[in-house]
């Protein structure tokens, strides 16, 4: 027990640090705008709008706040400016529930699928082949035994990358030569995780959305070769994304969501950045689980997404107060 809550501690810590800016920076704006009044008005909210919208929370999640405040504020008649940061955090913490947003703190597999496989997308840049990396050395330190596959053929680094991530974490990586289809790298690494009795297979794609058209026909190659090997292959479709970029996150969300079904998102690089707010509005407007976030370049820091933690860091107080 008592080893559990020291990395339950230090798991905490890690994200009140990597949400540090954000918090800063939206409270700081909030603490300018109620400055003078006594109670939430119009003026007050319609300035909390702005707070949010530079926030990268996005403008219709903001929207959708901003009227359920206004609502609370005309039930209960009155409300003092400084409720109000109580409220929001409120709001926040139901928004990202309706959401059905992931809220977990491990990183276990379905019971009852071997191999589980993982199709990682997502565009160069984000840290899709750290994010793999790191959640290749979480699976393994659960106990798992994993194969990485380097489908991204069409970058030597991106190979070159996962290859060193497989000697960092000590797991086989299958891999062909550059240029390769894609999908036959999938297939190898699927029929090589199934020979050898493999729990967890993460397979790397190609960051590219200059052509939509042939990444959904790529992607969608690659699915249909892998369920060859293993039925109903891939079991999760993880689009990762930079949320250090703020709304080009929204745009990149968008963009893989029209090419191929995702099924779950992680957020990368929010340590150092002042637009964590891009969680909120990415779960709330495109309805598909955050699973992960990325709080800084150390292999511990790929964190499972707890919306409650995410809460109380950001806002600094129990969501249940």
């Amino acid at each position: 027990m008592g080893l559990f809550n020291f990395f339950s501690k230090e798991k905490k810590e890690t994200l009140d640090k990597g949400l540090s800016k954000t918090k800063e920076s939206v409270f700081g704006k909030i603490a300018r705008v109620i400055v003078g009044k006594s109670k939430v008005d119009d003026e007050v909210l319609d300035n909390l709008e702005e707070v949010l919208v530079t926030s990268d929370v996005g403008v219709d999640t903001t929207l959708k706040i901003i009227h359920r405040i206004e609502d609370r504020v005309a039930r209960e008649k009155y409300v003092n400016t400084q409720e109000l940061n109580h409220i929001l955090r409120d709001e926040i913490a139901d928004l990202l529930t309706e959401n059905n947003t992931a809220s977990t703190n491990d990183f276990s597999v379905p019971e009852g699928i071997k191999p589980y496989v993982v199709m990682v997308v997502g565009v160069n840049g984000v840290g899709k082949t750290t994010t793999i990396g790191k959640l290749a050395y979480q699976y393994k330190k659960a106990g798992k035994k994993v194969y990485l596959g380097a489908a991204d053929t069409f970058r030597a680094a991106a190979v070159e990358q996962l290859d060193i991530w497989g000697e960092r974490v000590g797991i086989p990586v299958v891999k062909q030569k550059m240029g390769s289809d894609p999908a036959s790298v999938a297939f190898d690494t699927l029929s090589s995780a199934v020979a050898n009795d493999a729990d967890v297979v993460l397979i790397d794609t190609a960051g590219r959305l200059h052509n939509k058209i042939g990444l959904m026909n790529e992607l969608t190659k690659i699915k249909n070769v892998m369920n060859k090997v293993v039925p109903n292959a891939p079991h999760d479709v993880l689009l990762v994304l930079d949320g250090s970029t703020g709304q080009n996150a929204f745009e990149q969300a968008k963009q893989f969501t029209k090419a191929t079904e995702v099924t779950s998102m992680a957020i990368t690089k929010l340590d150092g950045t002042a637009k964590g707010g891009v969680v909120i509005g990415i779960s709330d407007q495109f309805k598909i689980p955050v699973k992960y976030i990325g709080l800084g370049e150390g292999i511990e820091d790929l964190q499972a997404f707890n919306k409650e933690e995410f809460v109380d860091s950001l806002f600094g107080e129990k969501a249940d107060s």
